[in-house]
């Protein structure tokens, strides 16, 4: 039965950030705003909503480590799964603009997340300044927008059109009612998912920390995965690496933001094995798109195999401690003495060899 209220509750997540998407897109260009604005701000944020309801829907339950574990678990997942598949697909090309901007905004967010959490908590105040940098990061990228290229411009109508004359979203109404249908499905998605997902985890010994670090984090990351595997697949390269990096700031601020303000005076309390592995893990993974980015200004595929497999060696890990497997000190002692120091030794060798630049990555 959990099984099905789980399923119940990733379809409903989906299907209603899409429909949140569609009605508030379509709203916002039937009252002028660009589509450029539009795809920066709105689908943006839908992408993230499923992280955003379960994370505030499990404050609000009181199962504060499935809040953050889905947070930290989803930009893990995101980077690692997501730009390792999506490379394996096609060499993902890097628009010098994230390297500039977006990447070191994304590591800022992470570093910011982790010194917060040192104490152990995310306190109301927290949540609420991470909301606040928040609007400040979106208000920052609308007026950025304005002197976009006609290229960039014309690349979000022809992804984000305004609805046909007659039918029968074009009415604002319609626009709301998807608007607020959206909503619905977000709020029970979110209540399903953090139901079934605390019955497996009791079922399964293992803690709501480990299953909101797993399962939740690549449930509520499935609006990603389609965004990326779709646009590497249509060839859209720099989308796919873009709308990863873009939800894991929108993650940080957004979703942690939200539920630690929702929290009160008790705060969002954070497990000591986040605070001693997982949110550094987060951060590690985020500090390593920087060379990956910047060898070639691209994902290579070879590089997207590396990042599926630490996505792997992740989960392994976390299964292999919660069970406190026999295996488990013989695992960790070949990827620290082994796996990890080789792969660092190669991207450094890879960033310090020239590269020639790809003609469509800046």
């Amino acid at each position: 039965m959990n099984m099905w209220w789980f399923a119940a509750g990733l379809v409903a997540l989906v299907i209603g950030a899409n429909t949140l998407v569609r009605g508030a897109s379509k709203l916002a260009l039937s009252f002028g705003i660009s589509p450029l604005v539009v795809g920066l701000t709105i689908v943006a944020f839908g992408t993230s909503a499923p992280e955003m309801a379960v994370s505030t829907g499990a404050v609000l339950n009181g199962q504060t480590d499935i809040a953050v574990g889905n947070v930290v678990g989803s930009n893990i997942f995101n980077v690692l799964f997501i730009l390792g598949a999506s490379a394996l697909i096609a060499p993902l090309l890097v628009h010098v603009q994230l390297i500039r901007q977006e990447v070191p905004i994304m590591l800022g967010a992470s570093l910011l997340l982790v010194a917060l959490g040192l104490d152990g908590r995310i306190d109301w105040w927290e949540g609420a300044f991470l909301l606040v940098l928040m609007v400040a990061y979106t208000v920052f990228l609308v007026v950025q927008s304005r002197r976009e290229s006609a290229a960039a411009a014309a690349e979000f109508e022809a992804e984000l059109p305004p609805a046909a004359p007659g039918a029968w979203d074009a009415h604002w109404s319609a626009q709301a009612a998807l608007i607020l249908v959206g909503l619905v499905l977000l709020v029970l998605g979110s209540d399903w998912l953090v139901m079934a997902s605390v019955a497996f985890a009791k079922s399964l010994g293992v803690s709501d920390l480990v299953i909101g670090l797993t399962i939740v984090a690549a449930g509520t990351s499935m609006p990603e995965v389609a965004t990326s595997l779709t646009a590497a697949l249509k060839g859209e390269r720099d989308i796919a690496v873009g709308n990863v990096v873009g939800s894991n700031t929108f993650n940080i601020l957004g979703c942690i933001g939200l539920a630690g303000a929702v929290s009160g005076g008790a705060g969002l309390p954070l497990a000591p094995s986040l605070l001693s592995f997982d949110l550094w893990v987060m951060l590690a993974v985020a500090l390593a798109c920087l060379p990956v980015f910047l060898s070639g200004r691209e994902i290579a595929r070879w590089e997207g195999a590396v990042f599926l497999g630490y996505y792997v060696a992740y989960t392994a890990y976390l299964v292999l401690s919660a069970q406190a497997h026999d295996a488990l000190p013989a695992f960790s002692a070949v990827m620290m003495g082994f796996v990890v120091p080789l792969t660092v030794v190669t991207l450094v060798a890879v960033l310090l060899k020239p590269q020639a630049r790809p003609g469509g990555g800046a």
